[in-house]
């Protein structure tokens, strides 16, 4: 495994891989604090390419005012241990420094999928992940790009710039790793107490609770899924639901309050993003509704 900390030493390596026949490329992005979930990406991305390339770097573009930039968790041995173990090739660990040489006046915007969800209360975050990605795929070059669907939004953010773009690298979206008890993995559970965390199990509860629900026909409109997924989660005295949203997938359009969601071609996406504490957290679920219908 080979770490580069600069552009010019990135495609450098890569020069040689690819002149080596190494191909094709895989790569993953991620802002480090590895868990099981990175390193299910990791092993995707191994079975796709004869090449992959993980970065590591923690944009400051994408966190807002008051956000926790500076604090967010970074481990960089242990990071660097779990990338040898799953087979990583080249990491890429560059500086703020290395990626903004300079004030940057170039951005990468994707316009209405970025306003609903967490767009709607992290103003300019999606800006600062097409912008960051669209570096990193340009300095990378990869055939495929690998994300977890636990921020499902920022994989159809991402999917949609690719389209819109012409660029040429297929998104791979990989599933929620979850803990044995329902808590979707990230990097920021590290913030919960042991209350919290025993809590946040409230999210995987209520979608699941909703999914039910939808399966037996005891709900079946928008409105019903979101009561249903609200009144979950105020069962729990620490949650401040910001969101509990369902929506069509990839395009994230509203859905009606009296849609039936039976009657909806396609995917939908239950989404939520709730607070514990000073930590925020997100899951959700996709799912065909007509496919859940054939359970009723």
């Amino acid at each position: 495994m080979r770490v580069v900390r600069s552009v010019e030493q990135l495609r450098e390596a890569l020069e040689y891989m690819r002149r080596g026949g190494h191909t094709p490329i895989g790569f993953v992005p991620t802002m480090g604090f590895l868990h099981e979930g990175h390193a299910s990406l990791l092993r995707r991305a191994g079975e796709m390419s004869n090449t992959v390339v993980m970065s590591i770097f923690v944009n400051p573009l994408q966190f807002g005012p008051g956000e926790d930039f500076e604090s967010y968790p970074r481990d960089e041995h242990r990071d660097l241990e779990l990338a040898e173990r799953e087979g990583v090739d080249i990491v890429f660990i560059p500086t703020v420094e290395e990626m903004y040489p300079q004030p940057i006046r170039s951005k990468v915007s994707v316009a209405s999928l970025t306003t609903q969800l967490c767009g709607a209360s992290r103003p300019g975050h999606f800006d600062g992940v097409t912008t960051v990605v669209s570096k990193l795929f340009n300095m990378v070059q990869p055939d495929y790009a690998f994300f977890g669907l636990k921020d499902a939004q920022q994989v159809a953010v991402l999917r949609r710039m690719v389209s819109d773009l012409n660029m040429n690298v297929e998104i791979v979206p990989c599933p929620i790793v979850r803990e044995g008890d329902g808590l979707a993995l990230s990097s920021r559970n590290v913030y919960l107490s042991e209350e919290e965390r025993t809590q946040a199990l409230v999210l995987s509860r209520s979608l699941r609770t909703a999914r039910e629900a939808l399966e037996e026909g005891k709900a079946r409109t928008a409105t019903d899924i979101r009561k249903l997924l609200v009144s979950v989660i105020s069962t729990s005295p620490l949650a401040v639901i910001e969101y509990a949203e369902i929506l069509t997938f990839p395009d994230l359009e509203v859905l009606e309050a009296d849609d039936l969601l039976t009657n909806v071609d396609g995917e939908i996406i239950m989404a939520l993003a709730v607070k514990f504490g000073r930590t925020r957290l997100i899951d959700n679920n996709v799912f065909i509704p007509k496919e859940v219908a054939t359970l009723v």
